[in-house]
C-alpha cells in the first residue's frame, strides 16, 4: 500500500486525504498547528473559551466540490442555505435578493429591479453588464475596472453593485482585479443556474467542521492526523550527477519518477525533515501549505532554477479583517447582511452563543488601509457603522470585541494571475502541490481549495498508473 504524506491540514490537504484514502493509499496528514482547517478554521477565544472563526467563510450553490467533500465526511448538515440575501445601506434600508421560479438568467431579474440602492438607469446599466459578461470569453482577463467602464458602467454602479459583490467574493478591490474571475463569480454564481447564488452559512464555528465527524471518517479509512507536526524542510534528491530539467511543454518540466508509472528520471522527494528532529518518509507527498510558505520548505537551488516553483513567489497576498463583537442583547434580526457603502462588507448574526451574549462577526475584505489603524479604532468605526444600520445597538452594551487580520488571506486575482498558478503535478516526481492558489480554474475560495486537493489526488493516481477523474462537474 503506497504511503502519502500530506503537508498541511487546511481544506486542500484534507480534501486530498479524503480522495486518496478510499483508493488504497495510507495517508498521514501533518499539520503544524493544534487545529485543522487552516485559514477556514477556528481558534479558542482565551477570554470565553468559545470557538471563534478566524474569519467567516461561506459556500455557495455553485461550489460543487466543497459540497461533495462536506457530504463525504459527514458535515454537510452543519451548513444552512440562505435563499435570500439581505442588502443594507447605512440609512437602514434593506433590499432582499432572491430567485423567482424562472429559468436562469432571468431568475434574478426582479431582485435586481428591487435594489433600492440603484437608480432605474443604473439597474439597466448593470443588466447590460450582465449581458456583456455572458458574451465575453471565459479566459479574457483585462483589468476589470477598465472593462466595466468600457461596458457602460459608472463609478457609482461599480461602487454600489459590482464592487459590493466582488470585493467579498474575491477579497480584492475592483481597481486591482482582472476580468476572468470577476466574470466567473457572476456567471457561475448568479447567471448560469438558479441555485448558484444561494449562500450556505455554517451554523457552527468553522472548527466544528473538522471535528468528530471528519476525524471518525478519517479513522475508518486509515488516515492518520498529526497536529503540532511542523515540517522544517522537504528533502529533494537529485540525479547524480544532477541533470538539467528538460525543456517544458505547456510550462511544466517533463520530470520522470523513480517510482515508476512512466514519469522517468529526475528529482524526487526522499523525506520530510520535521522541526522536532525526526524524519517522515512516504512514497508520495502533497505540499498543501499557503503559497508564501512553499519556497521556504524546498531546496533554494530547486526554486531558483525551476520556474514552476519560482513563479509562485510572484503571487501577491490580499488581507481580510474580521471584527468579532459580543453584545448583551440581540441587536440584529437578520441572519446576515451585505453592507453597501460601508467599511464592513458582510455582517453575520451568530445569535446567543452563551447566556446573555449575542455575537456578531463583521468581515472587511481587502482593505489595506486598515494596517494604519489600531484594533480599537477599527472596532470603534465598525460599531458606530453598525449602530446606524441596526439602531438596536444604541440600547445594547458592548461586552467585548476582538479584531483579527490575516494579512496573507488569499492571493490577489490581478489580471493574468493564472500564469503564476502552478498545476498540482510538480516537476518533482513524487511531489504534488495543493491550495486554492494552484491552477484550479477558480479564485481563492474554499471551493478552489477542495478542487486543488482533488486535482492533487488525480495527479498521484495518474503518475501511479491509475488515472481517475475526481473533480465534480460545475452546475449546469
Amino acid at each position: 500500500m503506497d504511503r502519502v504524506a500530506v503537508i498541511g491540514g487546511g481544506l486542500a490537504g484534507l480534501a486530498s486525504a479524503a480522495a486518496l484514502a478510499p483508493r488504497g493509499f495510507r495517508v498521514t496528514v501533518l499539520e503544524s498547528r493544534l487545529r485543522l482547517g487552516g485559514r477556514a478554521g477556528s481558534f479558542t477565544d482565551p477570554e470565553s473559551g468559545q470557538l471563534v472563526d478566524a474569519c467567516q467563510h461561506v459556500s455557495m450553490g455553485c461550489c460543487t466540490n466543497l459540497a461533495h467533500f462536506f457530504a463525504t465526511v459527514g458535515v454537510a448538515g452543519f451548513l444552512a442555505p440562505q435563499p435570500r440575501l439581505h442588502f443594507v445601506t447605512p440609512d437602514g434600508r434593506r433590499s432582499v435578493f432572491k430567485a423567482d421560479p424562472w429559468p436562469a438568467p432571468l431568475h434574478l431579474g426582479r431582485a435586481l429591479l428591487g435594489a433600492h440602492y440603484l437608480t432605474p438607469a443604473e439597474k439597466l446599466r448593470v443588466a447590460w453588464g450582465f449581458a456583456a459578461l455572458l458574451r465575453e470569453k471565459p479566459d479574457a482577463d483585462p483589468p476589470l475596472r477598465e472593462w466595466l467602464l468600457s461596458h457602460r458602467q459608472t463609478q457609482r454602479t461599480i461602487d454600489r453593485f459590482w464592487g459590493v459583490v466582488l470585493v467579498s467574493a474575491l477579497n480584492e478591490t475592483v481597481d486591482r482585479l482582472g476580468l476572468k474571475y470577476a466574470r466567473k463569480v457572476f456567471v457561475d454564481g448568479f447567471l448560469r443556474h438558479r441555485d448558484g447564488f444561494v449562500v450556505h452559512v455554517p451554523t457552527v464555528p468553522l472548527g466544528r467542521l473538522y471535528g468528530d465527524e471528519l476525524r471518525n471518517w478519517f479513522a475508518r479509512h486509515g488516515v492518520e492526523v498529526r497536529e503540532n507536526a511542523a515540517v522544517r524542510a522537504v528533502e529533494v534528491e537529485e540525479p547524480n550527477p544532477p541533470t538539467p530539467f528538460p525543456k517544458k511543454e505547456g510550462g511544466v518540466s517533463k520530470c520522470p519518477s523513480p517510482l515508476g508509472g512512466g514519469v522517468g528520471e529526475g528529482s524526487w522527494v526522499s523525506g520530510l525533515a520535521m522541526r522536532d528532529g525526526t524524519t517522515v518518509n512516504a512514497d508520495w507527498y502533497v505540499l498543501a501549505v499557503p503559497f508564501e510558505r512553499v519556497a521556504g520548505l524546498l531546496p533554494p537551488d530547486l526554486v531558483e532554477r525551476e520556474p514552476y516553483f519560482g513563479n509562485i513567489r510572484k503571487l501577491t497576498p490580499s488581507p481580510i479583517t474580521s471584527v468579532h463583537i459580543w453584545f448583551d442583547r440581540s441587536v440584529m434580526s437578520l441572519p446576515h447582511a451585505v453592507l453597501v457603502d460601508c467599511l464592513g462588507h458582510w455582517v453575520f448574526n451568530r445569535g446567543e452563543v452563551s447566556p446573555g451574549e449575542f455575537y456578531l462577526q463583521v468581515v472587511i475584505s481587502a482593505v489595506r488601509s486598515l494596517r494604519e489603524l489600531g484594533h480599537d479604532e477599527i472596532r470603534r468605526r465598525i460599531v458606530t457603522e453598525l449602530g446606524c444600520v441596526f439602531p438596536a445597538i444604541g440600547q445594547a452594551k458592548l461586552l467585548r470585541s476582538k479584531v483579527v487580520t490575516e494579512h496573507t488571506a488569499t492571493f490577489s486575482a490581478v489580471p493574468g494571475v493564472d500564469q503564476w498558478r502552478p498545476s498540482q503535478a510538480s516537476p518533482v516526481a513524487n511531489l504534488m502541490v495543493a491550495g486554492d492558489w494552484t491552477a484550479t480554474g477558480w479564485p481563492a475560495t474554499m471551493e478552489g481549495a477542495v478542487r486543488s486537493g482533488y486535482l492533487a489526488a488525480e495527479a498521484i493516481l495518474t503518475r501511479a498508473g491509475r488515472p481517475e477523474q475526481l473533480v465534480r462537474p460545475d452546475l449546469r
